[in-house]
């Protein structure tokens, strides 16, 4: 069954409106802000050094997110998050008119003013901005859809740069800023009055007006969530730490090391840009519609390389005497190799970031997403902060330079996430079965659809090879607790991903009573726990190709807990490495086509053993 790409919710009221509000918002952030940077560099009089003004700036803009965050995750739990937004959005047009005050009459107080309050207005957006996807986007659009929030974030900060730098070419650049900051708030407001209903998840919730104890209780309930999700705002806030110390550097790497003038600087920034845009909207189709965190590994290892690659063809063009333009850069191959580089940076950035978006908020209870998010955003602020001094110490005090400031970063990328990873080894376990089934396999699926979304079903498929248990539980979007032959459970480095998985190992009751037992004790508390429990009914690997007999394991679980059972078939496993055929070979069905075929639900009591074979064979069909 074909599925609708992630651009179909761009035709979608319940998230088109949402989607251009909050892409105007970001672009207004940015075209307000660089606009007021420009002024200050190259229009406004002013005495003393203009650097400290644009330090300033950066600061007033993001003091407001951790004095406010705390509040906002507040307001998004209590407060239907819809007309949240259209206050907010009133609000950001209230602030832009003092900022085209501001530059109508050049009174750098004013703007000044009017970026913290932008400031204010984006730090009380971010929670209700990604709280609201999962009220208003089902589970397999979660991915999609915040792969094109990121894009369009993105996008609209490269525009909100560049738009800026246009605007105040111009003789009268008072009169066009203020036209435009003005226009594309009430654009947006416009644009939030058609966002749908989204109803308040705990109205009954009392506000705590104290920021800063209401910051550091929501930083500890953020970082106290399980730590799939705790690990995942961490790691979340890495990426901003990266992402600012690139984003800041690139003005002076564009000048120092590639000899090139503005325009080179922006090239690269609409490079990154557009890395992150692609990264992002591949996400859905690499992950398969489901929040696939096994790409998170595989962006940080790209961020690493990337990150190396940056340093490693740095240093590497010819110094003119007068700065080359974009056009000039270009004709040096050594710059190409650096823009791959920045491509590659924003490709796996964006394979890094909205998977853990995601994560968050399918993992985070509703009654408390919004302060999660909150809680996030506090500690993106806390570590872009880090990341300046971080910055300011390395290249001032060490004395390095920029590329080897990428260096480090790059090296710690490395040993900050090897630490998310070994506190939460599910990362590295999701990893290795998405990459078993992009690599080795071809997975297709069909009828998937009958598993159910959520409460306790059994699945039942046949046996072929030694990693059905991954390709099945990379193609499900829930996850599974798999019944397996305890002598495969402690198969050297599979036995880390089965332990992770919470995988049950169990024995004949003639060959080990005690892990007998205990299997279907842990498979009964699973089962009354709502989750999905696999079972190889065979109880062995095939020999032959065919399926065998179905054991009495079945009929024994069903006994203990009735739960609906979902007959499944691999097909086009036979004969790949990982199976039992004498003629196997190595590169034998390598990339081969595989499919996971799954059937109607049967109630308990149509679920016998020759029942179920039935449906298991009849599914697989011919291939085997």
């Amino acid at each position: 069954m074909s599925h609708p790409s992630q651009f179909s919710l761009l035709k979608k009221r319940r998230f088109l409106p949402f989607f251009v509000t909050q892409s105007l918002g970001a672009l207004n952030d940015n075209l307000f802000k660089q606009s007021l940077i420009l002024a200050i560099l190259y229009k406004l009089s002013i005495e003393g050094d203009r650097g400290i003004w644009v330090n300033l700036c950066a600061l007033l803009f993001i003091v407001p997110f951790f004095l406010f965050s705390a509040l906002a995750g507040q307001f998004g739990e209590k407060y239907a998050k819809d007309r949240l937004i259209r206050l907010i959005k009133l609000g950001e047009i209230a602030i832009m008119v003092v900022g085209a005050i501001g530059f109508a009459f050049d009174h750098l107080a004013l703007m000044l003013v009017a970026l913290f309050a932008m400031g204010t207005h984006s730090a009380l957006f971010g929670p209700v901005k990604y709280s609201i996807l999962p009220q208003t986007l089902h589970e397999d659009e979660l991915v999609g859809g915040n792969g094109l929030v990121e894009t369009g974030t993105f996008l609209s900060i490269l525009a909100g740069t560049i738009g800026a730098g246009i605007m105040l070419s111009s003789s009268n650049y008072t009169a066009v800023v203020s036209v435009v900051i003005v226009s594309v708030a009430v654009l947006g407001y416009l644009a939030s009055r058609s966002i749908p209903s989204a109803p308040a998840d705990t109205p009954h919730i009392r506000l705590n007006w104290n920021i800063f104890s209401a910051s550091w209780a929501t930083l500890r309930m953020g970082l106290n969530q399980t730590p799939a999700v705790s690990r995942s705002v961490v790691g979340n806030s890495w990426f901003w730490f990266v992402g600012a110390i690139y984003l800041t550097q690139i003005p002076a790497y564009a000048k120092d090391w590639l000899y090139g003038d503005e325009t080179v600087v922006t090239l690269i920034l609409t490079v990154f840009s557009v890395g992150i845009a692609l990264g992002s909207m591949l996400c859905e189709k690499l992950s398969g519609r489901k929040v696939e965190i096994g790409l998170v590994p595989f962006g940080s290892f790209g961020l690493t390389v990337f990150g190396l690659l940056l340093w490693w063809h740095s240093g590497q063009m010819p110094h003119n005497i007068q700065a080359n333009d974009w056009l000039g850069v270009l004709g040096f191959s050594q710059a190409w190799w650096v823009l791959l580089d920045i491509l590659g940076l924003g490709v796996f950035g964006g394979f890094y970031i909205v998977p853990l978006y995601a994560l968050i908020q399918s993992r985070t209870a509703e009654n408390e997403r919004a302060r999660v998010i909150a809680a996030n955003n506090i500690l993106n602020a806390l570590f872009m902060v880090v990341s300046a001094i971080v910055t300011i110490v390395l290249l001032s005090v060490a004395k390095l330079t920029i590329p080897e400031l990428f260096l480090v970063v790059s090296l710690m990328n490395i040993a900050v996430n090897a630490y998310i990873f070994k506190i939460v080894p599910e990362f590295s376990m999701r990893f290795l079965i998405w990459l078993l089934s992009h690599s080795l396999y071809r997975v297709e699926h069909k009828g998937l659809d009958s598993i159910p979304d959520e409460g306790a079903a059994l699945l039942v498929c046949n046996h072929v090879s030694f990693v059905d248990a991954l390709l099945i539980g990379g193609a499900v979007r829930r996850p599974i607790r798999f019944v397996m032959y305890y002598k495969i459970y402690n198969l050297p480095v599979l036995n880390f991903i089965f332990r992770t998985a919470g995988t049950i190992p169990i024995a004949g009751r003639a060959e080990d009573e005690a892990i007998y037992e205990q299997a279907f004790s842990k498979i009964a508390k699973y089962l009354n726990e709502g989750e999905l429990v696999c079972i190889f009914p065979e109880g062995k690997l095939t020999t032959d190709g065919q399926i065998n007999e179905f054991k009495a394991g079945v009929r024994l679980i069903l006994e203990r807990t009735p739960v609906p059972v979902i007959p499944m078939a691999l097909r086009g496993l036979w004969g790949s490495f990982f199976s039992r055929d004498p003629n196997k070979g190595v590169f034998r069905r390598l990339w081969s086509r595989v499919t996971l075929v799954a059937g109607a639900p049967l109630t308990p009591e149509e679920a016998t053993q020759k029942v179920l074979r039935e449906r298991v064979i009849e599914l697989r069909g011919q291939s085997l």
